[in-house]
């Protein structure tokens, strides 16, 4: 028991010894600034994972585009704006791109990290496609891909907000040359399917790893997704990321696909996609409701806990079949587009054709017209001939 009473004295030494006047100083304020600091990182933290509004696709063209906001603009202004407008807000809002950070609090988060992720991949998407969709004008639009080419997490000069902000800067410059009633704008309908494609194939790939993430549930049976095809399951601490992730795509995509229908409603009306387009609008705006568990849970049945991961893996799943119904109609419609023209052309040629039937029947008319008054002329003298022999 003596050495129990020595080990208790010598901790109450130390004690003493750090509360001296010579050694107070150091440790307190230190302690104090270490909680403060864990305090301001856990608010901005909070802060910083706040996942931002989306805006106006209405009203971005006109903002970007500052005092030429009210005059026309041609086909693909919408969809160029709407673009520029989700790039810039991967580093524009609060706590800015936070895919690189290396310090805290950035490096304790993930859930915002996964969300840029998904709107990162979708921006590219659009981006990649665009040269497609205007190729009379690509140098700009390249350069914008050059910018959303890398993975994300280049933190060193040049990080990933310089690429992002140069690709800002030429959709920017691509918005204001289609200003104007002299530009030549986007053609219309191209680069849609190649853009859908990759959207689909996006969404897939989600799908895959929210069905993985959910776990044997019965219900992913309705989906129809073989279960030798999934990916192996992520460790719990990781099924959020792939949730973020999802949201982060839905939410690019709906800005995009309203940006795009602006541009391109008359070839949408044409190939009879509007419904399904706002459809899948619709499907993917409700991968956006807020999320009122602090955590992402992956319950089962009518439990006490909700499948968060399912739940999203369903939205998913719509909004994928949906993405390959429109891309089909699309391909549907560009083939009947050029038989519909040679019909037409070949219309005008068989009217010619009738028209000339009548004028080579009316020919032997006018022809058997002088052998008839051949023939009244021959008869005209047997008719003087028996004038004579009466008078005789």
């Amino acid at each position: 028991m003596a050495w129990m009473g020595k080990g208790g004295a010598r901790r109450r030494e130390r004690v003493e010894a750090l509360e001296r006047p010579e050694y107070g100083w150091i440790w307190k304020p230190l302690l104090t600034l270490l909680v403060v600091y864990l305090v301001v990182t856990l608010a901005l933290g909070i802060w910083w994972s706040r996942t931002p509004a989306p805006y106006s696709v209405e009203q971005v063209p006109m903002e970007r585009r500052g005092d030429a906001g009210g005059e026309p603009a041609a086909r693909g202004a919408v969809t160029v704006a709407t673009l520029a407008s989700i790039v810039e807000t991967l580093y524009d809002k609060p706590g800015g791109y936070l895919r690189n950070d290396r310090l805290p609090p950035g490096l304790w988060l993930d859930n915002m990290p996964s969300w840029e992720r998904g709107v990162l991949d979708q921006a590219k998407d659009l981006a990649r496609a665009l040269p497609s969709m205007n190729p009379s004008e690509v140098e700009l639009l390249e350069e914008a891909v050059r910018g959303l080419s890398g993975d994300g997490l280049d933190w060193h000069r040049p990080a990933t907000e310089t690429h992002l902000a140069a690709a800002v800067a030429a959709l920017d410059q691509q918005l204001m040359a289609l200003g104007g009633m002299q530009a030549e704008g986007f053609v219309p309908g191209a680069g849609l399917r190649r853009w859908l494609a990759d959207v689909g194939v996006r969404l897939d790939d989600l799908l895959l790893q929210l069905a993985s993430s959910a776990g044997g549930h019965k219900l992913l049976r309705e989906l129809a997704i073989d279960s030798e095809a999934l990916p192996e399951s992520p460790p719990w601490y990781r099924v959020d990321d792939v949730f973020f992730e999802a949201r982060g795509t839905g939410w690019a995509l709906v800005q995009m696909l309203e940006g795009v229908q602006r541009d391109q409603h008359d070839i949408l009306e044409a190939a009879g996609v509007v419904e399904p387009w706002e459809r899948l609008r619709a499907e993917l705006a409700m991968t956006q409701r807020r999320l009122w568990s602090p955590v992402v849970m992956s319950g089962s049945g009518f439990g006490p806990f909700a499948n968060h991961t399912l739940v999203m893996a369903l939205h998913v799943s719509r909004a994928r079949d949906l993405v390959e119904e429109i891309a089909t109609r699309l391909a549907e419609s560009a083939e009947q587009g050029p038989a519909s023209e040679e019909s037409t052309q070949q219309e005008p040629a068989s009217e010619e054709s009738t028209q000339q039937e009548p004028a080579s029947q009316e020919a032997p008319e006018q022809e058997s017209a002088p052998e008839e008054a051949s023939e009244q002329e021959g008869q005209m003298p047997s008719g003087a001939d028996e004038a004579e022999t009466r008078q005789q």
